[in-house]
């Protein structure tokens, strides 16, 4: 399991890593500083779930979640908001080490 987790992980900042590239290649084509937000990307792969997101995360977790934590993530950088689930998806499946406790007895 952990090794499917650690794939979703690297697909997460090969996404981040390509986002960034079509930001940088945007920003030289416009000679300005062109960056997507989550909001737009997600708009634009398929807006009605993002119109049907907000009715069912107020109404069946919290009104909190959507306004103003997930209006947030929405307006950051796409290639940030996949870069950071991708590093923090890493670090929580990479291998922890045994106390030495543990390993004494493992060896008997």
């Amino acid at each position: 399991m952990r090794r499917f987790f650690r794939l979703i992980a690297l697909i997460l900042i090969l996404i981040a890593l390509a986002l960034v590239a079509r930001d940088g290649y945007a920003s030289w084509q416009a000679e300005t500083l062109r960056i997507m937000d989550a909001g737009t990307l997600w708009a634009g792969l398929h807006r009605d779930s993002l119109q049907l997101a907000e009715p069912a995360i107020s109404r069946h977790l919290h009104p909190f979640l959507w306004h103003p934590v997930m209006v947030t993530i929405l307006l950051l950088p796409a290639w940030l908001v996949f870069g950071l689930l991708g590093v923090g998806l890493w670090l929580l499946t990479r291998l922890r080490s045994r106390p030495a406790s543990q390993d004494l007895f493992m060896r008997h």
